[in-house]
């Protein structure tokens, strides 16, 4: 039986990136400590809306917490490409944000998408948990942001065949 909970307390890496041609990316999170790579697939909707809400989080903790253990001006570079590697553990069903004051981490959680045969949840989904500072997830953010804004110019096309009829 797989472990239930994998926590990289806090992450070396994260970074979201994606594997494929555009229209059929598939979209991973993955991130790494001393040796150990965990990636999960994720969709390109999750990927949008974590990096608003990591955004709209660091908006919130710079107002209450100037400076912290980021600045937001930093110019600093990160290697945001997967390792390889790429093996995902599993597909995430949710993914959430929380906050350690006392170290000025954030903590990102990812759980399993599991489904029975009845199509219903199936119990002790596998969850991982990455703990990063700020710039970390910064950078996350807006890397997530740039690869969502990769795809087809029209994302109602994306993997479909569209027939236009005169």
């Amino acid at each position: 039986m797989p472990q239930s909970i994998i926590e990289l307390d806090p992450v070396d890496f994260m970074t979201i990136g994606t594997v494929g041609p555009k229209g059929r990316r598939v979209f991973h999170l993955q991130a790494g400590k001393a040796g150990r790579l965990v990636t999960v697939i994720i969709e390109k909707q999750q990927a949008q809306a974590l990096s608003e809400a990591i955004a709209e989080m660091l908006s919130d903790l710079e107002d209450k917490s100037p400076g912290g253990s980021a600045n937001p001006g930093s110019s600093l570079r990160w290697d945001m490409s997967l390792r390889e590697p790429v093996e995902p553990l599993f597909r995430a069903a949710q993914m959430g944000l929380g906050y350690d004051e006392e170290r000025d981490l954030i903590v990102l959680v990812a759980q399993e998408l599991t489904v029975d045969e009845e199509d219903e949840l199936a119990p002790d989904p596998q969850t991982i948990r990455l703990w990063g500072t700020r710039q970390q997830l910064r950078a996350l953010s807006e890397h997530a942001q740039t690869l969502v804004q990769q795809g087809r110019p029209d994302p109602r096309s994306n993997g479909f065949m569209i027939y236009y009829w005169t």
